[in-house]
């Protein structure tokens, strides 16, 4: 299983930018996707999380400028992110709980590669 995150770049304040994260490979179901980020020298931090029935959950102070969304028919997470600021600057990672096999060992935890964020004028 991969997870594959694209959409990063460099963009102006207040402007937006849209994350994609598809995941390929050997998959019989997804939970949980969602969305960190982390700049040098800090932690992870949650940015958002889908559930597979559309429930979302997002980081307090994001929850008015980003939008996660998931179609599921093409394993694909997506993160709007609206009125950037310079403190958005960061990597964005996907995850993903995916259950490979029906009957299997359960649900693994899966992180992408990460796709660059700047937001600067």
């Amino acid at each position: 299983v991969q997870l594959q995150a694209s959409g990063g770049g460099l963009v102006q304040p207040g402007g937006s930018l849209r994350l994609s994260c598809l995941a390929s490979g050997t998959i019989f179901s997804i939970d949980d996707m969602g969305w960190y980020r982390q700049d040098p020298g800090d932690q992870r931090e949650l940015v958002a999380v889908v559930s597979s029935g559309g429930t979302t959950k997002y980081a307090d102070s994001l929850k008015d400028r980003f939008t996660i969304s998931r179609d599921n028919a093409k394993n694909t997470v997506y993160l709007q992110m609206n009125s950037l600021k310079p403190e958005d600057t960061a990597v964005y990672y996907c995850n993903a709980d995916i259950r490979s096999f029906a009957g299997g060992p359960g649900l693994v935890n899966y992180w992408g590669q990460g796709t660059e964020v700047t937001v600067s004028s």
